[in-house]
């Protein structure tokens, strides 16, 4: 009742092996409120997320979580300005996964615990794979740590808990860089809150409630970095393109004094920034109107790097820049295979007569896979339909994932001429290789031919599998990179092995790297 909005506590579990929807709601329901301690003040909203269980909060667990704070601001008066992140173990993960990657979303950030990267948590030092090393760009935070510049954040461990290491690997990380994070120590403690370092770990959180997160016209400082067009922004500016994707790219943004914005980027191909920040842009010395860029007729102004200078569209430019005529990696369009199960999706399942049995067979299975996977570690039921099924809606709507070849699926036998590969009944051909189909597949991602703004998928579901949800969460990151060829043997047992021949992700304008 009445006018007031209520701060919100969003707050991740930890890894539990028999954690199901039966036992999450039966933990939370009737739960009683803690009577003392840190807690017992009820003066907000807390929202315990599921989920999708234990993914570290990645893919759709981390679609779950946005989808379910939105549903909460639905229902309750929430103070949008005052959202709390927080959790512990993998929760702690999670907080520092999506802490740093969509930094304008909270006013506080609360890690307790977790991980931040994969070679060290695995503590391996072998390299992965090409295709595999650069994937991990894309989740492990303490590449991210700059963009704590933009959110509070105060991480917690146990003094005997080894999870201490992701806390002091990203507060060092961070003050490299010049950027504070608050790091609480409980005194002899293993993997587990200590009570007086947890009192103090909410304080500090409460505390940042009451100062609330800047509105854009108090943000005058951004300091941002990201390896991927996923997670492009933080408030007033966008990283609309990148030069080359999956390396490292910086922008340092400050509105001075005298009202002007100063711009420094690095691997930055194109920004967008709300207009009404300054009058004037200059981005590495090239001076721009902003207030009044581009007609003033859009919130916000396109800037297109070319060559050394920077160039400012104008209305029609900025509408024909949003198209992407020229098919160039934008947010939620720019890779890898498993970014498409993000976003409503549909398995479009072959009705013909395939090229060859053995491939056939695989794709099948590789389905069948997919679909039993993504019911138990995603909890979600994969929606399937036939290729003669399909409809324009869907395609409007949903990244199409489709399975089996050119032969036996309609819907692939229409887009095939328009993807980067040739496919015939004797040939498969990749990056100028050949392969024999009866014992080699691709997977792939790609715009979709008959919608450019969504998804295509060529026989694949998520590239990750039981061993990996099985085992620790820093073994959830992308194995197959944007397009793939794997070898394929049946077993006895039923079944296919599958060994990588060859993997790599498409460069900023979708093309096969030189």
């Amino acid at each position: 009742k009445g006018a007031k909005r209520w701060p919100l506590y969003v707050v991740l579990h930890g890894r539990g092996g028999d954690r199901n929807e039966i036992r999450f709601l039966e933990d939370h329901s009737d739960k009683p409120w803690p009577k003392e301690g840190p807690l017992s003040v009820a003066d907000f909203v807390q929202l315990d997320v599921f989920g999708r269980i234990d993914n570290s909060y990645r893919w759709a667990g981390e679609t779950d979580v946005f989808e379910a704070i939105t549903d909460v601001k639905r229902r309750y008066r929430i103070d949008d300005r005052r959202i709390v992140l927080w959790g512990f173990s993998m929760g702690g993960g999670g907080s520092w996964h999506l802490g740093v990657h969509h930094p304008d979303q909270w006013c506080s950030v609360g890690p307790g615990a977790g991980f931040v990267d994969y070679y060290n948590y695995q503590n391996r030092k072998e390299p992965l794979p090409p295709h595999q090393h650069t994937g991990l760009h894309i989740y492990d935070a303490l590449d991210y740590t700059l963009n704590a510049f933009n959110v509070p954040i105060c991480t917690y461990g146990g003094e005997l808990d080894k999870q201490l290491a992701a806390s002091t690997l990203m507060v060092e990380s961070a003050k490299d860089q010049d950027v504070e994070i608050k790091l609480l120590i409980g005194p002899n403690t293993e993997h587990k809150f200590h009570p007086d370092s947890f009192k103090e770990f909410m304080a500090v959180h409460r505390a940042n409630v009451e100062r609330g997160r800047p509105t854009s016209a108090q943000r005058k400082e951004i300091r941002f970095v990201t390896y991927t067009l996923k997670y492009n922004r933080c408030d007033w500016l966008t990283v609309e393109e990148l030069i080359k994707p999956l390396t490292a790219a910086k922008v340092h943004a400050t509105v001075a004094k005298d009202g002007v914005l100063h711009i420094r980027t690095e691997n930055v191909a194109a920004l967008q920034i709300a207009r009404d920040m300054a009058d004037r842009v200059i981005i590495d010395g090239n001076e721009h109107p902003l207030a009044n860029a581009g007609g003033n007729l859009l919130p916000g102004v396109d800037y297109v790097r070319n060559g050394r200078k920077w160039d400012v569209l104008d209305y029609n430019q900025s509408r024909a820049f949003a198209a992407n005529p020229e098919l160039h990696k934008r947010h939620n369009l720019q890779g890898p295979i498993d970014d498409a199960f993000m976003e409503p999706f549909l398995c479009v399942l072959p009705t013909g007569t395939a090229w060859n049995d053995s491939h056939s067979a695989w794709a099948k299975w590789t389905y069948d896979r997919f679909a039993r996977e993504f019911d138990k570690w995603f909890r979600g039921r994969v929606p399937t339909i036939k290729d003669s099924e399909l409809t324009d809606e869907q395609i409007e709507g949903q990244n199409l994932i489709l399975f089996g070849d050119p032969s036996s699926n309609a819907v692939l036998a229409k887009v095939i001429k328009d993807l980067p590969i040739t496919w015939t009944k004797d040939s498969l051909e990749v990056a100028g290789k050949s392969y024999d189909p009866k014992t080699h597949a691709v997977s792939l991602i790609f715009p979709n031919p008959l919608n450019p703004n969504r998804y295509v998928v060529i026989n694949s579901g998520h590239t990750l599998h039981d061993a990996e949800f099985i085992g620790t969460n820093a073994l959830l990151f992308p194995r197959l990179g944007d397009i793939a060829v794997q070898q394929f043997e049946p077993v006895k047992a039923g079944g296919f092995t599958e060994t990588t021949q060859w993997a790599t992700s498409f460069d900023s304008h979708w093309k096969l790297p030189k």
